[in-house]
């Protein structure tokens, strides 16, 4: 993951700096011991509606899934002092956020270790994780989410929901940077509207599932691979726009100018794509 990491410091660092041609060698960062913290939050007393969640997380490895009795639950590690995790509460708003270590130049992570590995409980949240470049695996099959919202950097993400949403989602919105990210399951999150938002990098949205309601798409990508994956017998109405982009998709859908479609019965998709010099396939 540090590997990873470090070229993209490294390019942000170079252009911040372009306009003094001032190059900042890489700083070291002070390491201690590596510690392992309890998380537990539990659910807010009195919450009648959902339950505001805020994880924001900087460098390092991220990973979420059910299965906390509580409202997070889990183990921070880290060999970084200011890395430790931080919890806010106020009313139905809780905050989980990465101590106070902020970048100063070039830094160097090779020594550096920080996991979070966090479980959710059921009860329903509006989600929000904001991140820097990191390694993420969320599996939020079988939670509540009644919002979703994550921004992120240069970043490796995994998203799944192996299993469905247990309420309906509002928005489903992912931002992110330069990275490579994979939506899996994505029938089974019960959103009405989904908005990805990315840089240049690698991208699939798999819409596999039980889509249980109409859901409209918005995708806006720079040059990129995109690739989505919609079972056939969902309807889906797709519309390209943007610059240069290379379009393949297997039988089964109609092309008529920037207008795909594909038959099928049930809650439709509406999809609106917006692409960069890059590639769009449409597999199932």
């Amino acid at each position: 993951m540090n590997r990873k990491i470090f070229p993209v410091l490294v390019v942000l660092a170079l252009s911040l700096s372009a306009c003094s041609l001032h190059v900042s060698l890489p700083v070291t960062v002070k390491t201690g011991p590596t510690v392992t913290d309890s998380i537990n939050v539990p659910l807010p007393s009195g919450t009648t509606g959902s339950v505001d969640l805020t994880i924001d997380f900087g460098a390092g490895t991220l990973n979420l899934h059910p299965g906390a009795s509580s409202l997070v639950s889990g183990t921070a590690t880290y060999n970084v002092p200011d890395f430790k995790p931080e919890v806010t509460n106020s009313g139905s708003t809780v905050r989980i956020e990465q101590g106070n270590w902020r970048l100063n130049g070039i830094p160097d992570l090779s020594n550096i270790k920080n996991e979070w590995d966090l479980s959710l409980g059921k009860a329903p949240m509006d989600l929000t994780i904001e991140a820097g470049a990191y390694h993420a695996e969320y599996e939020f099959g079988g939670l509540s989410l009644t919002n979703l919202s994550i921004s992120d950097g240069a970043s490796d993400a995994k998203l799944n929901f192996a299993s469905p949403n247990l309420s309906q989602m509002s928005l489903l919105s992912y931002d992110t940077g330069a990275s490579n990210v994979s939506l899996t399951g994505l029938g089974n999150a019960d959103f009405a509207s989904l908005v990805f938002k990315s840089g240049a990098g690698n991208y699939t949205l798999d819409f596999s599932g039980s889509l249980q309601r109409d859901g409209s798409v918005n995708i806006e990508t720079g040059v990129s691979n995109m690739t989505l994956v919609i079972p056939s017998g969902i309807p889906v109405q797709l519309t390209v726009t943007g610059g240069l982009s290379n379009v393949t998709y297997d039988s089964g859908w109609t092309k008529s100018g920037d207008v795909y479609t594909q038959a099928g019965s049930g809650p439709q998709l509406t999809i609106v794509v917006e692409i960069g010099a890059g590639n769009l396939t449409l597999t199932r």
